[in-house]
C-alpha cells in the first residue's frame, strides 16, 4: 500500500509544520490545498516535499474530494493541518503497509487537546473518523458540516487503528465558542434546506439531553471545570443550531 496524505489549509502556520512532520514515515505523497492563505502557510510547505495547491475554498466536503483527486496514490490519509500522528498511529499504519489483507478504509482515534489538557471524557473520545480509505470505493460526503468518509458499497470491510490521531483543538475559550458558533449556523443553514422545522421544545431538549449524556453519563464532571464548561458550550451549540434554523 503507498498512502497520499491530504491537508486543505487557510492560515495554518502554527500548524502545518508539526502536521507535515508527523506524515513523513507513512506517507509517499503529501498533497495540501491551500484556500490561499495570508500568513507563512506556503512559505512553511515549501520547506518540505509536498505539492501546493491553491484552490478556492469550496466547502469542507468539495475541498477534501478535491485534494484526494490531486492524489496520485489509491490510498488516501485525510488529516487536518491542527492534527498530527502519534508514534503508535505511525506504527499501526506502518504495519498495515504491508499487509496483503487491506479493508477499504481504517478509522483513527482522535485525542483532543482543550487548551492544553487531552480530554478523554464529555464524549470526545475515542471520537473514531473513517481518514484513511481507498479513493476509488468512497468518497467525503456532507453539504455543510461534519463531513465523513462514505463508501459506494456499504458492506466493504473497515478496520481501526491502534494509537491516537492528536487534536490540537483550540487554544483558548474563545476559540472553542467561535467555532461552535460557525457549525450552528451551518448545520442551522442545513435544517433550513432540507425544510426541518424545529420547536422551541425540541431546542431546549436537545441542549438539556446533550449537557446530561456528556456531563454525567460520558463523565464530563471527571474534567472539573474544563468538563463543564466543554459540556456546556455543546449544549448551547445544540439549541443555538435549532433556534437559527427557524429564524
Amino acid at each position: 500500500m503507498k498512502i497520499s496524505a491530504t491537508i486543505i489549509t487557510l492560515n495554518e502556520q502554527d500548524n502545518i509544520a508539526r502536521c507535515i512532520e508527523s506524515l513523513q514515515e507513512v506517507a509517499e505523497e503529501i498533497v495540501v490545498v491551500d484556500s490561499f492563505s495570508t500568513d507563512k502557510t506556503e512559505d512553511i510547505c515549501k520547506n518540505y516535499n509536498v505539492k501546493f495547491i491553491k484552490q478556492k475554498f469550496l466547502g469542507y466536503t468539495k475541498q477534501k474530494n478535491f485534494a484526494a483527486e490531486q492524489t496520485s496514490n489509491d490510498y488516501v490519509l485525510n488529516i487536518d493541518a491542527d492534527e498530527y500522528l502519534s508514534k503508535k498511529l505511525t506504527d499501526s499504519i506502518q504495519k498495515i503497509k504491508q499487509s496483503k489483507d487491506l479493508k477499504a478504509g481504517y478509522k483513527l482515534k482522535r485525542l483532543n487537546n482543550f487548551w492544553g489538557h487531552w480530554v478523554r471524557t464529555c464524549g470526545l473520545y475515542p471520537d473514531k473518523q473513517l481518514r484513511l480509505y481507498n479513493k476509488n470505493l468512497g468518497e467525503f460526503v456532507g453539504d455543510y458540516v461534519h463531513e465523513k468518509v462514505s463508501f459506494h458499497d456499504v458492506s466493504l470491510p473497515i478496520g481501526i487503528l491502534s494509537g491516537n490521531l492528536l487534536h490540537l483543538s483550540f487554544s483558548s475559550k474563545q476559540g472553542f465558542k467561535h467555532q461552535l458558533d460557525k457549525y450552528a449556523n451551518l448545520k442551522a443553514s442545513e435544517y433550513k434546506s432540507k425544510g426541518k422545522d424545529i420547536s422551541y421544545f425540541t431546542a431546549i431538549a436537545k441542549a438539556l439531553w446533550r449537557f446530561l449524556k456528556d456531563y454525567v453519563f460520558l463523565l464530563g464532571f471527571v474534567q472539573g471545570s474544563l468538563g463543564f464548561f466543554i459540556c456546556y458550550s455543546y449544549a448551547q451549540y445544540e439549541y443555538k443550531k435549532c433556534i437559527l434554523a427557524k429564524k
